[in-house]
């Protein structure tokens, strides 16, 4: 059943404001009418099945008639984003910008911080995400309910948690890229042809991936199982992990947790 809420998404003329806010009218989160989307346009590509949505360029008004506020901006951004929000609901999308700054900066107490990511725009999103204490039943009802229309989602007990899967999910399909690129420059330099080797990478990287989304081996089995079977691929793995590779991915990921505890100090309520 439908919500009955008004939901207003500020930024919603990007491409995850977009994709979330299509996302819940496809399963039914939302009524179209029910949804408000603002844009320094006031136009908003990809909603011309559901003329009832209404399109805004005013973030006070959205803020006015909303009774959730998705603030889907970048964080540079939220400084030009002038809205009273008390007694609403606001869930940001921001990386960096801690609770604090929000209730500072809007009003609310209700806060809700989530970290989606661009899979959203495929229904393949996984979103986490924390709530204030003042944050109701009802509200985390709905935001699961809006997080599990483009994807999976859980509630996370910490905001520490959040920033720490801020670097590890908000960056999408990055990780894998940066795999697939080193792979397919491997093949390049062999001689493969590019065709031919950026479908191999795409088949390893993206099709036999899939297998880790089921409910079979855990990636640390599958890895084992491959070693224990001492063929071509045991090869290849046991070269990449004498090589450092668990190290290079903790540097990455220590350095994405850093980097989100640097815009919590850049972004925080005293910047402004």
């Amino acid at each position: 059943m439908p919500s009955e809420l008004t939901v207003g998404i500020i930024g919603g003329g990007g491409w995850l404001g977009r994709a979330i806010g299509a996302a819940m009218l496809e399963r039914g989160v939302l009524q179209p009418a029910a949804l408000m989307l603002s844009s320094r346009s006031g136009r908003v590509e990809g909603f011309d099945a559901w003329p009832a949505v209404q399109l805004t360029r005013d973030n006070r008004q959205l803020a006015q008639r909303a009774e959730v506020i998705v603030l889907s901006v970048r964080p540079e951004q939220f400084a030009d984003v002038a809205i009273e929000a008390a007694g609403k609901l606001v869930i940001s999308f921001m990386a960096g910008v801690s609770v604090e700054t929000l209730i500072a900066r809007t009003g609310s107490q209700r806060i809700i911080r989530a970290m989606p990511n661009a899979a959203a725009q495929i229904g393949q999103c996984y979103t986490p995400w924390f709530a204030t204490e003042p944050v109701t039943a009802a509200d985390k009802q709905f935001t699961q309910a809006m997080f599990e229309a483009c994807g999976s989602t859980d509630e996370v007990t910490s905001e520490a948690d959040l920033d720490y899967l801020t670097g590890l999910v908000g960056s999408g399909a990055a990780y894998p890229a940066l795999l697939a690129e080193a792979m397919l420059a491997h093949a390049l330099a062999k001689g493969l042809p590019r065709q031919v080797a950026e479908r191999a990478v795409r088949g390893v990287v993206v099709g036999a991936s899939q297998l880790l989304g089921g409910d079979g081996m855990s990636p640390a089995e599958m890895v084992q199982a491959m070693l224990d079977y001492r063929g071509t691929t045991a090869a290849g793995l046991q070269a990449m992990i004498d090589a450092g590779f668990k190290d290079a991915v903790n540097a990455g990921l220590d350095a994405a947790e850093l980097a989100a505890q640097r815009m919590q100090a850049r972004y925080g309520r005293g910047a402004d």
